[in-house]
């Protein structure tokens, strides 16, 4: 029997500065700092993000030090 892909994991977090290239420093809520950067749908429409924003982050089981951006809090 194959094991389903697994699913990645969201959290919210603040975004503490900004990097170049679209990545970003933010610090979870779980208080670890990790590196992430811009999901697509969020460079193709240009949603600003800028340090002290709330954010969500979607990162994978296999690398706990980088991350996707996918939403920003209003």
């Amino acid at each position: 029997m194959k094991d389903p892909k697994k699913k990645p994991l969201r959290v919210l977090g603040t975004v503490l500065e900004s990097l170049p290239s679209l990545d970003f420093k933010v610090r979870l809520d779980n208080s670890r700092e990790i590196i992430a950067h811009l999901a697509g749908k969020l460079r193709l429409f240009r949603i600003k993000i800028l340090p002290g924003d709330r954010v969500t982050v979607e990162m994978t089981p296999y690398d706990e030090n980088r991350g996707r951006i996918v939403y920003r809090e209003r």
